[in-house]
């Protein structure tokens, strides 16, 4: 791979990550005005947003939801790259995104806003370190 095409990816990656970083900003901020489906929703897409810059690192490109989690599971989780858990931690990020922001009889609450922004951190935070150790991207 040139050099050239090493340096867009590592910027692509890093972009996908500080998106990420945004995403947690703003579900804490939501969650801390009462937006308890804002906050669900955005740390879900600090999720998907980290997530999404994984596969770069192989040379692999998803832009779907189902796709970004199908290349993460196959690519990270499965090859035990990343803990199964986290695997689970979006799984269940996706599942209250969509009844948060679908499903008008869905009961967006502290708690559940709370789980989910911990959640996300922690996986952001995977993701940074591991990109860390294996890319040198901060």
């Amino acid at each position: 791979m040139e050099e050239e095409e090493i340096l867009k990816r590592r910027y692509q990656v890093q972009t996908h990550l500080q998106q990420a970083c945004r995403a947690l900003d703003s579900a804490a901020s939501s969650l801390e005005h009462g937006f308890y489906a804002t906050a669900i929703n955005r740390a879900y897409y600090a999720i998907f947003y980290a997530a999404s810059g994984l596969p770069l690192t192989k040379g692999i490109s998803r832009s779907k939801h189902t796709g970004v989690i199908a290349a993460f599971r196959e690519h990270f989780v499965k090859s035990g790259l990343i803990e199964a858990e986290y695997s689970d931690l979006y799984g269940d990020a996706m599942d209250a995104r969509v009844g948060s922001d679908c499903d008008v009889t869905f009961e967006s609450d502290l708690v559940t806003a709370q789980e989910r922004l911990e959640d996300a951190n922690r996986f952001v935070d995977r993701v940074a370190a591991f990109l860390f150790d294996i890319e040198g991207i901060q």
